[in-house]
């Protein structure tokens, strides 16, 4: 069995190994309880709701967030994933920035070095 702090560090996503959009297998995994017993009572809601509880699955399946490809495997990565998956726009733009970071950083340094004024001989003899 897993602590809650397990659980809620991992999160509380639709399965990719689900039958149907995968919600039942998401909250299983989540509540850390079999998928059999949470299909059954999926099942029984459905029944005993006269269909509500269809309404509120397809609700749930549209609401939770699919399940990482890749675990995570430190928080930087779930915080994009969750960005990326609430604003693709927000997460590339993102992206975006963070490239251009570097890429300006990058050129700083080798205007630095490609510079006629750069002393190559001293560098290279320290």
């Amino acid at each position: 069995m897993r602590s809650w702090e397990e659980r809620k560090s991992t999160g509380l996503y639709r399965s990719r190994r689900g039958l149907v959009f995968g919600v039942c297998h998401g909250v299983a995994n989540y509540l850390d309880v079999s998928v059999f017993w949470t299909r059954v009572i999926a099942l029984v809601l459905l029944f005993l709701s006269c269909g509500w509880a269809l309404i509120l699955y397809v609700v749930a399946a549209l609401l939770m967030k699919p399940e990482p490809i890749v675990p995570f495997s430190e928080e930087l990565d779930r915080e994009f994933y969750d960005s990326y998956v609430n604003s693709r726009t927000m997460a590339l733009h993102r992206l975006k920035h963070t490239f251009d970071n570097l890429n300006r950083r990058i050129r700083r340094i080798e205007d630095i070095v490609t510079a006629r004024d750069y002393d190559w001989e001293r560098r290279l003899n320290e």
